[in-house]
């Protein structure tokens, strides 16, 4: 188990050097920071950047976005892109889809991930487009879905444009009976609120962590207990415990590589802690067992599919899983 003794030295007011980043929220803000950090021989641990530029295509070929030292224990949007394909394709019987996203690295890739895998499957991809951050008028983007004549619209994106498009589709004739699909950007309780949401479905992370066990030999329902007891509320976040495995996965690379010299200073090699996260294997998280391949991807990579049946009960919704994925079965 990890020292927890040295994850507080590190914290002591007194320590005054950075020796790895936990962060980013959002795929487009690791892509601007993960280059910086790169050249400053840090690691960047993100516990909610799933765009798959940022680490690989899975077959080996690095991403756009990719740089040495980047790490993750939030999935590959290649895994979600091609779990809500198949949902959708297989489960559903659907054979015509569009994609919507919103420009950003995370809604592009998980967009492309989707419409990529549909069309694996033996599906039509009738559309694929995007709408701008900002717009508030989808008349536009909602007609040019309608022409297209699909059966489920996937639109990877947030509030409040997410909000938008579905309040607006009932106003544009030939979306009567399309299927609408998001991911884990609006699976939130202001949008489950939303009356026009009701029916729709949702990929994201599977967070069914039950009696997983991490590191510090902390169990999933002892920590969601305890942050309850010290906040007064459950995580709200979907990542929380991907970010939690996050830190305890770069306290533990710190823990194996760090040498305290006669004095009491702490010296962390920059290349080693990253040779030792790159070698992350059987890793215990409190979403699975991790391990991290040669481009940073360190997900137990588990998906699931979530149907939203009531406005006034989001906490059931977003556990009302009828489809899930894992790598690992």
């Amino acid at each position: 188990m990890i020292d927890i003794a040295l994850g507080a030295r590190i914290a002591d007011a007194n320590v005054h050097f950075v020796i790895g980043v936990i962060g980013t929220t959002c795929s487009g803000a690791a892509a601007a920071a993960s280059p910086l950090l790169t050249a400053a021989g840090l690691v960047l641990i993100s516990g909610s950047n799933t765009s798959p530029s940022l680490t690989s295509n899975l077959a080996g070929i690095a991403g756009e976005n990719y740089h040495t030292g980047y790490y993750r224990t939030a999935h590959n949007d290649l895994f979600q892109g091609a779990t809500a394909a198949q949902f959708a394709f297989e489960e559903l019987g659907l054979t015509k889809a569009a994609a919507v996203h919103d420009g950003d690295p995370y809604t592009d890739g998980l967009a492309t991930a989707f419409a990529d895998a549909f069309a694996e499957f033996g599906g039509e991809v009738v559309l694929y487009t995007a709408v701008n951050k900002g717009d508030i008028d989808m008349t536009a983007v909602l007609t040019e879905v309608a022409a297209a004549g699909p059966e489920i619209v996937y639109f990877p994106i947030f509030q409040p444009e997410g909000d938008f498009i579905i309040q607006q589709a009932s106003s544009v004739a030939g979306l009567e009976d399309v299927i609408w699909f998001g991911a884990d950007g609006l699976l939130v309780d202001d949008f489950l609120a939303l009356p026009e949401s009701e029916g729709m479905f949702f990929s994201g992370p599977d967070l069914r962590f039950g009696a997983n066990v991490g590191v510090t030999g902390v169990g999933y329902d002892e920590l969601v207990a305890r942050y309850t007891a010290d906040y007064g509320e459950a995580p709200i976040a979907a990542f929380h415990a991907h970010t939690y495995d996050a830190t305890m996965l770069l306290l533990s690379a710190v823990a194996a590589v760090a040498v305290v010299g006669d004095d009491g200073t702490m010296y962390v090699d920059h290349q080693e802690l990253r040779n030792a996260l790159t070698s992350t294997s059987g890793f215990s998280g409190v979403i699975g067992t991790l391990a991290c391949d040669a481009f940073g991807d360190c997900g137990s990579q588990a998906i699931s599919i979530v149907e939203h049946l009531d406005t006034s009960d989001p906490t059931t919704s977003k556990t009302n899983v009828v489809f899930s994925f894992s790598p690992t079965g």
